[in-house]
């Protein structure tokens, strides 16, 4: 069974949202995708809240989220419960945000890049390992109750 990955955006996002999609397919990932489908303007919170919601429940292993700064829906996602998102404009922060964090669900700034750097972050972020040791009391003290 393929890993699960849910993903969602924004109207600035839509375009990249869907050129991930096409890239994740073609590596065998499975795919919930909670929106947007169309052009016209929509309110980030919703597929934030949406894609932070899969990712709690363990419908997914990992979510991507893409709005136009990525700020707005990492905000959003972070209000969840174990939720860890974390915002990358370039694969080394991805790794990190994997490595160091255990972020679940990567957040990406359509307005801010180009299509091979978000692939780019979505690869390191999706093939990466929590590297546990130290990490894992910082990554326990994330969580605010």
């Amino acid at each position: 069974m393929p890993i699960k990955i849910a993903i969602g955006s924004d109207h600035a996002g839509l375009a990249l949202k869907e050129a991930l999609k096409s890239h994740l397919r073609t590596l065998g990932y499975g795919l919930d995708d909670v929106g947007t489908h169309t052009a016209d303007s929509m309110d980030y919170p919703d597929p934030a809240h949406a894609v932070a919601r899969i990712v709690a429940a363990g419908s997914a292993r990992f979510g991507i989220l893409i709005c136009g700064s990525g700020n707005g829906v990492s905000i959003t996602a972070n209000r969840h419960q174990g939720i860890r998102c974390a915002l990358a404009w370039n694969r080394e922060i991805a790794m990190l945000a994997r490595a160091h964090n255990d972020a679940n669900i990567l957040a990406l700034p359509a307005r801010f890049m180009v299509l091979d750097e978000a692939t780019a972050c979505v690869d390191a972020f999706i093939s990466g390992e929590f590297e546990g040791g130290r990490h894992i009391k910082r990554v326990e003290k994330i969580e605010a109750c």
